[in-house]
């Protein structure tokens, strides 16, 4: 459940603050479930890099931007955790598909084929096989960074994390209405930037 969760995470958050060097490990350790469905829920959305890369790989470079982030600043709550947890996994996932799909990257001169199945993603009928289409998951994840932070830490936790917003709205300490008024509110402030193309 999502309760005991946020109370050991929370647990140790506040041995990490005292200084326990251990509990930084720890609290990786607990999130590490959490960590590798995200990874792969976003992966879902980059079958062109799922090509190059694998989803352990991922996660790994994501755990380590994560410790590296924990040596730097404790974070505050569970909250502020799984916001930072969302917010590196993001930031690998955009760095190699700039790395694989730039102009001198190996996925724009590789040839896919054309009778080769092709992944789905959340909007019908697109992929990101296409650096053009690539590029627009790019700017999806920068729109979710310029959010405001109320709304931001919403869809980090719905979007990202696909936690039930019955649930999302305790770990908030928000009511389901306010809650689902930030998402609802997100997911527009998106589809605009995004001229009309959002992940569902």
């Amino acid at each position: 459940m999502v309760e005991s969760q946020t109370t050991r995470l929370q647990s140790y958050i506040d041995r990490l603050k005292a200084g326990d060097a251990k509990a930084k490990d720890e609290l990786i350790s607990c999130a590490c479930d959490r960590l590798q469905r995200l990874t792969r829920k976003m992966l879902k959305s980059y079958p062109g890099v799922a090509r190059w890369e694998q989803t352990d790989d991922i996660f790994q470079n994501a755990v380590i931007r994560l410790c590296r982030a924990l040596n730097d600043t404790a974070p505050e709550s569970v909250k502020h955790f799984l916001n930072l947890a969302a917010l590196h996994i993001r930031r690998e996932l955009i760095d190699l598909a700039r790395h694989h799909y730039g102009p001198q990257g190996p996925g724009a001169h590789h040839d896919t084929g054309a009778g080769q199945a092709e992944t789905p993603i959340a909007v019908a009928s697109e992929t990101t096989m296409d650096p053009g289409k690539l590029a627009q998951w790019s700017e999806f994840h920068k729109q979710v960074e310029a959010l405001p932070a109320e709304e931001r830490e919403v869809f980090n936790i719905l979007w990202y994390h696909g936690i039930p917003q019955s649930e999302a709205a305790t770990l908030l300490n928000l009511s389901e209405r306010t809650l689902q008024r930030r998402w609802q509110s997100a997911r527009l402030k998106i589809f605009q930037a995004m001229n009309g193309t959002l992940p569902e």
